[in-house]
């Protein structure tokens, strides 16, 4: 197709000759028959024409608000691309502190084109969203200061404005647990390199005051749960404890840490206890983690037996402990069933907060099989 684009293009802006084309139709044609030819040969090239000179285009149908952005703010896009050819596909930028953001993730830059024209994907917040039509292997930079232009790989661009917000909009959903405010997660986000999705049905507080998180099914696969702190709490101990973990599936990961959600801290002072065994039944089922991940000193793994467990960590400048006990009762006289020391990498206290979440590590060799449940009876913080 690439040398026939040219040919076709030379052909449309070429006056056409009905003699000359009718001349190269075999002598044994009537002239009646050598015009029926002409016609129908015209029409092809006129309509190959057409198709070379449309572009596509693109519009927005649903547009989120204008706000700052973050890493926990998201929201619903769509629009409409029409013109497009075969193979092409949306990319989403969102604008925040005045650069592009590639949207939703990294990991997953394109949006499909379905076959009535509209697309549709989730987008972290931004004072501006812009959508761009790419070619197939075209791919987009995850972060610029300035949108392409048409061009190259890039077939249209469009640009709009966040809405202004809304004072009567839904305000999150959160609950009380442990004497504590906590707000519930709704939408997209990473984790264990997987993309999950948050509901808020997904977590709960029963009639004793314990946190209840799950994961259900749904009708794009699974979803999951994840609570966080509206306060930052700083240096000091974090004390989680957890009923039975025995039952977890493989693939279901329950993590106990903290992350700023605000700030540039490159590995947002995350700092994590980390009940799942990734996908493998062989792998121990719990570890202590200094993010990031990928430096082998900052992950400490070890196996957490059945039965309630207090999962804590106490955390100081340029050094945390991280420690498991069996019960819920915890004293001086308390002997550990695993401990581990950080005392290089380990962020510095600032705008963090205490997250819980449950979700799936998608990435496995076991996949998830059926809807799985934890449950966080107490959160303790000591200064």
């Amino acid at each position: 197709m690439a040398s026939f684009a040219p040919w076709r293009q030379r052909l449309c802006c070429r006056p056409l000759n009905r003699c000359d084309l009718a001349s190269q139709a075999p002598a044994v044609l009537n002239r009646s028959a050598r015009l029926s030819v002409i016609f129908l040969f015209c029409f092809f090239l006129l309509d190959g024409c057409q198709h070379d000179i449309s572009k596509p285009s693109i519009e927005f149908t649903k547009i989120p608000v204008a706000d700052t952005g973050g890493p926990d703010k998201m929201d619903t896009i769509e629009g409409r691309a029409t013109g497009v050819r075969p193979g092409q596909q949306i990319v989403l930028y969102a604008k925040s502190d005045g650069r592009w953001w590639i949207q939703p993730f990294a990991r997953e830059p394109f949006t499909k084109i379905q076959g009535d024209s509209n697309w549709k994907n989730e987008t972290h917040l931004g004072t501006e969203y812009a959508a761009l039509v790419v070619d197939p292997g075209d791919t987009p930079p995850q972060t610029m200061e300035v949108l392409p232009a048409r061009g190259g790989g890039v077939a249209a661009v469009a640009v709009v404005k966040g809405q202004s917000p809304d004072s009567s909009s839904t305000p999150p959903k959160m609950l009380h647990f442990s004497g504590y405010d906590w707000i519930i997660r709704t939408g997209l986000s990473y984790r264990g390199r997987s993309r999950n999705s948050f509901d808020p049905a997904n977590a709960w507080t029963d009639e004793n005051g314990a946190l209840h998180l799950r994961i259900a099914k749904n009708q794009d696969g699974w979803s999951c749960a994840e609570v966080q702190l509206t306060r930052s709490l700083g240096y000091g101990t974090y004390q989680f404890v957890v009923r039975d973990i025995s039952h977890l599936e493989p693939s279901a990961v329950l993590t106990l840490f903290t992350w700023d959600g605000l700030g540039t801290d490159e590995n947002r002072r995350e700092l994590d206890t980390e009940v799942g065994r990734w996908g493998s039944r062989n792998n121990e089922n719990a570890q202590y983690v200094v993010q990031p991940y990928y430096i082998p000193t900052n992950v400490f793994r070890f196996s957490a037996p059945a039965g309630v467990l207090t999962h804590a960590f106490h955390w100081e400048p340029l050094q945390v402990t991280f420690t498991t006990y069996a019960g819920s009762q915890v004293t001086v006289r308390s002997h550990p069933l695993n401990q581990h020391v950080f005392a290089s990498g380990v962020p510095t206290a600032g705008g963090e907060v205490a997250r819980i979440n449950l979700y799936v590590f998608g990435k496995g060799e076991v996949p998830l099989q059926q809807e799985n449940e934890i449950v966080v009876e107490k959160f303790k913080y000591y200064p």
